[in-house]
């Protein structure tokens, strides 16, 4: 077991995962030590973006660990369903994909019972199973290197900005006459 992630012992990353994403989620401090294991297979130096294959708790470990965030556009999330994360230098795409391997998980059954979601949350044991991923460590993930493909290192422009003519707010103009909210896309009523 590494007894750090990043910067923190185990038990500061705990804390800091309870202040950033309003308690101690398992998933964040799983994805913390996932992150921790990609960032020491990178080049020193290198400037790396990221992907997460589940929009679930993962997005944050990644915000709390590297300058990759959904802010910057350096943060992707690609929803596969997965709990797995790439970290890969940004102009070339090279880099490695680290994700929770089944096969490594029959000596933690906190772990497993709850990434298969055999138990509901409310029943779970948080302690244990808190304690549980800071005994496993990277012993559960498995990691392989992996190009992302070029359709995924471009960085998207918004293009040219207008005035939508039916809301009267600025929008992309590559999103048509009016804003997509305007087109019927938005949330709200």
């Amino acid at each position: 077991m590494n007894d750090t992630i990043g910067p923190y012992s185990f038990e500061e990353f705990v804390k800091v995962v309870e202040s950033f994403h309003g308690f101690q989620s398992p998933g964040v401090i799983l994805g913390g030590v996932m992150v921790d294991y990609a960032l020491e297979e990178m080049a020193n130096g290198a400037l790396v973006d990221a992907i997460c294959e589940t929009p679930a708790c993962l997005p944050d470990a990644v915000q709390l660990l590297t300058p990759c965030t959904l802010g910057n556009g350096w943060l992707k999330v690609i929803n596969l369903g997965l709990f797995a994360l790439s970290l890969y230098e940004k102009r070339a795409g090279e880099g490695v994909r680290v994700f929770v391997d089944a096969e490594k998980l029959s000596n933690f059954r906190e772990i497993w019972k709850w990434l298969f979601k055999l138990v509901p949350k409310s029943e779970q044991d948080q302690a244990a199973l808190i304690a549980e991923i800071g005994q496993a460590g990277r012993s559960v993930l498995g990691m392989r290197h992996i190009q992302v493909k070029q359709q995924y290192l471009k960085k998207r422009s918004r293009g040219a900005i207008s005035r939508c003519r039916t809301c009267g707010e600025p929008y992309p103009e590559m999103d048509g006459p009016v804003c997509r909210a305007c087109q019927g896309g938005s949330p709200y009523v």
